[in-house]
């Protein structure tokens, strides 16, 4: 077994002008549809996690002076964050959804091209 030879043609492969193929549009349609309800729900995940602890800070008097009003702020922010990740999933969802619909036809149509060639 000749190592130099498989190492040289691997290298050759990096460089050579590759034809994108159906399958790789495929794909690459696949995740334009998926990408920006994936973008959202982390961040939006991300955010509200921070908020409720922030909120819990707040509330056990972690942060800020202790006073009762901070305590009240503290609760209502946690509950704001509660309320956010509850409705993270429901938000994803619903923006799946329309990438979903939006790419649709274009890869169903890609899809059956590739069913068809073989």
């Amino acid at each position: 077994m000749n190592t130099d030879k498989i190492y040289a043609e691997s290298i050759a492969n990096e460089y050579s002008v590759k034809k994108t193929s159906k399958v790789v549009a495929l794909k690459k349609l696949d995740r334009k549809a998926k990408l920006p309800s994936m973008i959202f729900t982390y961040t939006f995940g991300i955010v509200t996690c921070l908020l409720l602890g922030v909120g819990m800070c707040l509330t056990m008097k972690v942060i800020g002076d202790g006073s009762n009003l901070l305590m009240a702020i503290g609760i209502i922010v946690g509950i704001i964050g509660i309320l956010g990740m509850g409705v993270n999933y429901f938000i994803y969802k619903k923006i799946l959804e329309h990438g979903k619909q939006k790419y649709s036809s274009d890869i169903i149509n890609l899809a059956n091209e590739i069913t068809n060639e073989k």
